[in-house]
């Protein structure tokens, strides 16, 4: 299991990883970026928030919750 923080919001890349950044981030749930948005706007992954015009996040509760439901 991937460590999660217990509080706070998670960006699209800590999610979904990203083997481009330096070090490389793992999945924590291993989909493409283009499938995570279609489960986000289908009901399948939980919404995010809007924490300012161009940063999107979600809560850390959701994320285990969608993880636990696996």
């Amino acid at each position: 299991m991937h460590h999660l923080p217990e509080l706070g919001f998670l960006r699209e890349s800590d999610i979904i990883g990203d083997p481009k950044s330096l070090p490389p981030k793992p999945a924590v749930i291993p989909v493409s970026r283009s499938t995570w948005w279609a489960g986000v706007k289908s009901g399948r992954f939980p919404q995010p928030v809007k924490l300012g015009p161009r940063i999107t996040a979600w809560r850390v509760e959701d994320i285990r919750a969608l993880i636990d439901s696996f």
